[in-house]
């Protein structure tokens, strides 16, 4: 499809800002949420309509189903749907992870995703197309120390993302997707220094944007990985 409808959660910063700005100079048409009312306005500004920005916070429902309104009443559905909006826990032994903390990481990792799907995917279905994409991570199919909050919320992904797949009828697919290892703020707050030895954003989005828009319903339930 020439020009795709593409919904990109987290859309204000990190991977969902470079996938942001890649669909668009595609000729793709992206809305896209964030929590961040200041690059909210910044990317209204840089991308006016057929486009679409919002503040929202999907760990809120009732924020995250008022914006499926506003955004199935002006072009319905999305071709692609992009749950990418995550945080992490600091570092810490999971017996130091406060219990507001894991609940923050618990309530936009998971519960956010699912959020998004109870209120885009029906649309979704009702036309018979589409493809959705839960980002994983490589902590959501192996552990390491110190982040066990955050590698609990994707090893969710992948299989809430899993069964999901058995669900949906034929012709649309859901993948969970491990995007790589990335120079983001959020490998930064886990490797420090480390985290720069990595491509950032941006270079990643030139590899990963052509594959998102490559996923078929025949991809339907497969595990996927950003090639390297």
């Amino acid at each position: 499809m020439s020009n795709r409808r593409i919904l990109v959660t987290g859309a204000s910063r990190g991977l969902g800002r470079a996938m942001t700005d890649a669909f668009v100079a595609l000729g793709h048409t992206v809305v896209g949420c964030s929590r961040d009312e200041t690059a909210v306005a910044e990317l209204r500004k840089r991308y006016g309509e057929p486009h679409r920005f919002s503040v929202v916070d999907v760990a809120d429902e009732q924020q995250v189903a008022a914006w499926a309104k506003e955004v199935l009443d002006a072009g319905g559905p999305p071709d692609l749907l992009l749950n990418n909006a995550a945080v992490i826990n600091a570092n810490a032994p999971l017996w130091e992870v406060t219990p507001a903390e894991f609940s923050r990481v618990i309530d936009i990792n998971i519960k956010g995703v699912f959020h998004v799907l109870h209120h885009f995917t029906p649309a979704m279905i009702a036309r018979g197309e589409g493809v959705i994409v839960n980002f994983s991570s490589g902590w959501g199919r192996s552990v390491s120390p110190e982040v066990a909050t955050y590698c609990a919320t994707k090893w969710a992904i992948e299989g809430l993302t899993q069964a999901l797949a058995l669900e949906l009828p034929a012709g649309m697919a859901a993948v969970p997707l491990n995007p790589g290892v990335i120079h983001t703020g959020m490998l930064s707050s886990c490797w420090g220094e480390d985290a720069a030895a990595y491509p950032g954003p941006q270079d990643w989005a030139r590899r990963a944007v052509p594959f998102l828009l490559q996923i078929q319903a025949r991809d339907n339930g497969r595990s996927l990985t950003v090639p390297a």
